[in-house]
């Protein structure tokens, strides 16, 4: 193993590093990479409340409205953060809580996974599973989402900024980098 690679290495979680940020800001890529390198289990809120409903966060969103979706998403990061330490992907607009903001300062440490209109709107331009983005002009709504939630995600205890052209690994690889710099989370 090179001295690049080994440094990545890590013996385990002190927290639970929970990955916040918006739609396409790569916090599930990220996450299952950055879980892999530090050889700890990765989570997916979004995920686990779909396996509970029995159906997509789309779906949800449409039976139930998001009022229902967000508590919902509370309770389930609320039971993922008393499980094992890990990587916890949290769905883009679970931080606007509150009450989700101090269970993961409580419980982990929040990355913000920050990244600029240009580079999300390229990775979720495409997609039909965003409910929030089923408007007139999505590109408009994704733009004011970020303006509006970007105050929320500046409270997380560590930020890493996306670069054009950066790999998932190098990402991750970067997130393990300020996680080291912010110090106590990982067992070297």
């Amino acid at each position: 193993m090179d001295g690049s690679a080994k440094r990545t290495m890590a013996k385990g979680l002190n927290k639970t590093i929970a990955l916040v940020g918006m739609m396409g800001a790569g916090k599930t890529a990220v996450g299952k990479a950055l879980a892999a390198k530090l050889g700890v289990p990765f989570l997916d809120s979004d995920h686990e409340i779909e396996q509970a409903a029995d159906r997509t966060i789309a779906e949800i969103f449409e039976r139930d409205g998001e009022a229902f979706f967000r508590r919902r998403e509370t309770e389930v990061i609320g039971r993922l953060l008393e499980d094992e330490r890990a990587v916890l992907s949290t769905g883009g607009g679970a931080f606007l809580s509150g009450t989700n903001r101090d269970m993961i300062a409580e419980k982990g440490i929040a990355v913000w996974l920050q990244a600029d209109i240009e580079i999300l709107w390229n990775r979720v331009k495409h997609k039909t599973t965003r409910p929030l983005l089923h408007t007139a002009n999505p590109y408009e709504t994704l733009k004011e989402l970020a303006e509006a939630r970007t105050p929320f995600y500046a409270q997380a205890g560590v930020t890493v900024q996306a670069e054009p052209g950066l790999s998932v690994d190098g990402m991750a690889d970067k997130v393990i980098a300020a996680l080291r710099d912010h110090g106590g989370i990982l067992k070297e």
